[in-house]
């Protein structure tokens, strides 16, 4: 991978309104690098994840939660750091419960690389496409922009979590 895309997400990082700045970036870089139809960023709030960013919100709204941490796709990326790549139908079955829906969107095939910080997976970086689109070299080049998501996943957790625990 050239310098370019480092120094994009390293750009975006000094703009005004964060974390979606870089997030948006890295949703550029990650379309023009590997290609995808849906990307999504999700954070690790115990047991749950929770999306900070999608793009395509009808979908995949923001904010939108689901249980992965006890399920064979939580044991593999949330707890042993690994990411996954699934090829075709099958393995979005196997990984998703919203798998239905994923695959009304077209969407066959995945890529999730956690984000790690500090030894524990904060979020998971997610691009789907259509079956068999993905190949496992793909995943090295996104595992490479992974790390530039930290500040911008820390604080779109803390600002979640507050906005979650405000009373009504």
């Amino acid at each position: 991978m050239t310098n370019k895309p480092l120094s994009t997400l390293l750009a975006a990082q000094a703009e005004k309104g964060q974390p979606l700045p870089v997030f948006k970036a890295l949703d550029d870089l990650c379309k023009e690098l590997v290609g995808h139809e849906l990307f999504t960023l999700l954070y690790v709030d115990g047991q749950e994840v929770a999306r900070i960013y999608s793009n395509r919100p009808e979908e995949y709204p923001v904010s939108g939660r689901k249980l992965m941490g006890p399920t064979p796709w939580g044991d593999l990326v949330l707890k042993n750091k690994q990411p996954f790549i699934g090829y075709d139908k099958e393995a979005i079955r196997w990984a998703f419960f919203d798998h239905e829906l994923i695959e009304s969107m077209g969407l066959g095939s995945v890529i999730n690389v956690p984000v790690i910080y500090d030894d524990a997976v904060i979020g998971t970086l997610n691009l789907l496409a259509p079956e068999h689109y993905y190949r496992e070299e793909q995943v090295a080049l996104v595992e490479q922009l992974a790390p530039a998501l930290v500040p911008a996943f820390l604080q779109a957790r803390a600002e979640a979590r507050a906005t979650s625990n405000r009373s009504i």
